[in-house]
């Protein structure tokens, strides 16, 4: 159809492979700036970029920007809050039945950060399987 309308298909694939490569190449040049660089690395992304397609939704390019801001904010603030559910409890007059009970009553938020992606993940699934923005096709 777009051959039809007198467009060069061919063409138009080699600029999408070479805007997507440099797209690539600068992410790649961006995150040896932040991860160090050692043959795992895959392996410590790979997950992250995983559960951000699931969150999203499978296919849907603005479901995977929406998870990521998301995820990103999720995190960082998560990091930033140094409190736990014992605080919270406090405000009910709880917190020495908590502080008694220990275990994840006492574990602060920030040391959660790195897993809250994956408890949203969850939470996605269990909410709306398709993702954020995903559809159920």
């Amino acid at each position: 159809m777009v051959e039809a309308l007198g467009h060069n298909v061919q063409f138009v694939f080699m600029g999408v492979v070479g805007v997507g490569a440099a797209l690539a190449g600068l992410a790649g040049a961006i995150a040896g700036a932040f991860y160090t660089t050692s043959p795992n690395m895959a392996l410590e992304i790979g997950v992250m970029v995983f559960v951000v397609v699931v969150v999203g939704g499978l296919g849907s390019l603005a479901g995977a920007m929406l998870a990521s801001l998301l995820i990103g904010l999720l995190t960082s603030l998560a990091v930033g809050i140094d409190h736990s559910l014992a605080d919270l409890l406090g405000l009910l007059g709880a917190r020495a039945w908590a502080e008694g009970v220990g275990g994840l009553l006492t574990l602060k938020l920030s040391s959660l950060a790195s897993t809250l992606p994956f408890a949203l993940m969850l939470l996605v699934l269990l909410l709306r399987p398709q993702g954020l923005l995903g559809d159920k096709s």
